[in-house]
């Protein structure tokens, strides 16, 4: 590559280096000084994370309902991915194109409907009482029930789709393998199958964690204020009682754990290989 090639590709990418740097670093440092500065300059803000009951609370209340959330999604994702990965290839289509157009659903019609469905007058709890199978209407939204039915059916389709691509890699083979050596159908998932697909859930797992962890819309609607996550509290120190320096620590905080989320995942699993690139 000629230098005059070069220093048209740095001319090129100029205009994009500006923008990132215009629209989001800058921004970025921004919230990160304020984290320091507001109300006084020093680190009071972050030593409230170990002060604080309540903000230790709500990092706890975060932290509880993305693991819960993972453990649901993952579990459900690999019972579909597994099914995804087996059925005919019209049915796979068909599977496959339901799970893609759940992206086109916005997360604010998504969380309106939960509450239309599990609401004490919703359509669930009017079916059980029909069938008598309660006698008086659950409460299934303004608790963190309904938070976690919300988050777990947005992720499903995020866990989904790194687990199936892992299961195409897997060879049939393996397994008529082990059914030959006389293998039951269970030991040949749990010993066999099951690792090979490791890392497929392994992604999943912490795609979804760390993509939780910023839920705010569907916490908001389903929790009804009674499920209080960290993005909800950044948006209430933020709006309604003003205090700058709590928020921005909190989203610094935040920020960071993802970054080490994401360098986790990327350091943990072979990435091309789980999404079969």
């Amino acid at each position: 590559m000629g230098e005059g090639q070069t220093r048209f590709y740095y001319w090129a990418m100029a205009p994009a280096v500006v923008l990132v740097a215009t629209f989001f670093v800058l921004p970025l440092l921004q919230v990160l000084w304020l984290s320091v500065s507001e109300p006084a300059f020093g680190l009071q803000n972050y030593a409230a994370l170990i002060d604080n009951p309540f903000l230790q609370r709500v990092w706890l209340n975060t932290l509880r309902v993305c693991a819960l959330t993972t453990l649901i999604a993952v579990t459900a994702g690999y019972l579909v991915a597994y099914v995804m990965a087996h059925v005919h290839e019209h049915q796979r289509a068909l599977m496959i194109s339901c799970i893609v157009l759940t992206f086109w659903l916005s997360v604010l019609i998504r969380a309106f409907a939960w509450v239309m469905i599990l609401r004490t007058e919703g359509v669930l709890n009017s079916a059980l009482l029909s069938l008598g199978l309660i006698e008086q209407p659950v409460r299934l939204v303004r608790n963190e029930i309904g938070v976690l039915i919300g988050m777990a059916h947005y992720m499903l389709p995020i866990a989904v789709l790194p687990m199936y691509s892992n299961m195409q890699s897997v060879s049939p083979s393996y397994v008529h393998a082990a059914r030959g050596l006389g293998a039951r159908a269970w030991q040949t998932f749990f010993w066999v199958y099951l690792p090979l697909t490791k890392a497929g859930i392994i992604a999943a797992a912490m795609l979804v964690f760390i993509l939780s962890l910023g839920f705010y819309i569907t916490p908001a609607i389903l929790g009804g204020g009674r499920v209080v996550m960290i993005a909800e509290y950044i948006r209430v120190s933020f709006d309604e009682t003003l205090r700058w320096g709590y928020a921005t620590m909190l989203a610094s905080t935040l920020l960071i754990v993802l970054s080490l989320g994401l360098a986790l995942l990327a350091r943990a699993i072979n990435i091309q290989k789980v999404f079969g690139a």
